[in-house]
């Protein structure tokens, strides 16, 4: 395994560096005043629009995709190093390149899955940045960890299907630019295969019967760049049978097909957050005296910051592993690595943070520095895609399996 960069990763990362510099971190500031003067918080500052300009014209657009044709035309590999740039400033620069969640989830669903008349009516216009999509699957009655738990029904009815079910934590979905939700729910619900019980299903926002109710918060925060995580009601939606994306019973296999490239997609942001974090430590510890001593000259201090220097080298060894595995050998030959990561890097990660938040003391919690709200995000990192106790379970078992 050769980690290191080829020409093309190099070249994009200069670019992309560069327009971290020049762009995204200036804007963090102006995007925050001018949500403020917004009629509504869910609104998309003018100054994300002129991001998302600029990085298009740079040929910073799409990079996830790894069809020229529509995105990038990466690999998993040279695509990590740059997601973790992104991830310094997760709640602006994902979203400035079009590499935002959940619209990259949607996107490939909608690119490996959707006839070519979804594609032209929905995979387009969020190739071009022109509206953004929510992916409904979590639902509060039930435990969603176990996705055939799952209870919104999804019925056939001569020409239609009518989606009855109430969903929550929908990323996205407060965002008015949000214009489509892809629906997970149950086209069986009695089948004898618990796994070819569901299907996915394209409702557009303004389906009468689709009530978007309130925004959920995560440790307080609303996440207003993010576009909120909505609860949302599905009350008898009637939409026409060819909204389905693929066949009945397949949304099981979309979905796993569709989370893959997700969990390895948010530890490479990760990565980019604790190195934030790094930088941010090491920016207060040479600026700030306790007791008479820099704390750069604090022994607690220096362990917390060797030890986050050697955490991340680790976890980007592991994260470059599995990129490289599932460009080599696929999203099933990388299950293993796959989990491994989604366990290991929001888990290190939150860590990094603590220590971080602990250096900066009151500032550390406050709105001045990113550090909290880095922290809740990486936090939230071990339920989402999947419990952290899931994956877990799952690589224990493929483990025992060599012995049984």
């Amino acid at each position: 395994m050769d980690f290191a960069y080829d020409a093309r990763t190099e070249e994009l990362r200069a670019k992309l560096l560069a327009f971290m510099d020049e762009y995204v971190y200036p804007a963090e500031p102006v995007a925050e005043e001018q949500r403020a003067q917004l009629a509504s918080p869910w609104e998309t500052p003018a100054v994300v629009g002129e991001l998302k300009a600029e990085a298009r014209r740079q040929g910073l657009w799409n990079l996830f995709l790894p069809d020229a044709e529509y995105g990038g035309g990466l690999t998993n590999l040279q695509y990590a190093p740059l997601a973790e740039i992104t991830g310094r400033s997760p709640h602006l620069a994902p979203t400035a390149l079009n590499c935002a969640a959940p619209d990259t989830g949607n996107m490939e669903v909608l690119y490996q899955f959707a006839d070519e008349q979804q594609k032209k009516q929905w995979l387009e216009p969020l190739l071009a940045g022109e509206i953004r999509s929510a992916f409904a699957m979590t639902e509060p009655e039930v435990a969603s960890s176990d996705a055939t738990n799952i209870t919104t029904l999804i019925e056939r009815d001569g020409d239609d299907y009518v989606i009855t079910g109430r969903k929550w934590y929908i990323s996205g979905a407060m965002n008015p630019d949000c214009k489509i939700f892809i629906v997970m729910g149950k086209t069986d619900p009695d089948g004898a295969d618990p796994r070819r019980q569901q299907s996915m299903i394209l409702v557009p926002r303004d389906t009468p019967g689709v009530t978007v109710k309130r925004a959920m918060q995560v440790f307080g925060y609303e996440d207003h760049s993010h576009g909120g995580h909505a609860e949302v009601v599905f009350d008898h939606a009637r939409v026409p049978v060819t909204n389905l994306i693929g066949e009945e019973g397949g949304g099981f296999a979309i979905a796993q097909a569709r989370l893959g490239p997700g969990r390895i997609h948010h530890c490479m942001r990760l990565i980019g957050m604790a190195e934030r974090a790094i930088e941010l430590m090491c920016q207060r510890a040479v600026s700030r005296v306790a007791f008479g001593k820099a704390l750069a000259q604090q022994g607690v201090v220096h362990n917390w910051i060797a030890d986050a220097r050697v955490a991340v080298e680790q976890l980007r060894l592991l994260v470059l592993k599995t990129a490289w595995m599932m460009d080599t050998v696929g999203n099933k030959g990388a299950h293993t690595e796959i989990q491994a990561i989604k366990i290991a890097t929001p888990r290190t990660v939150v860590g990094i943070l603590d220590k971080a938040i602990q250096l900066h003391g009151a500032g550390g919690v406050s709105q001045d520095f990113p550090l909290a709200e880095l922290y809740a995000s990486a936090r939230t990192l071990m339920l989402a895609d999947g419990p952290d106790e899931v994956h877990q379970r799952s690589l224990a078992r493929r483990e025992l399996k060599k012995y049984l």
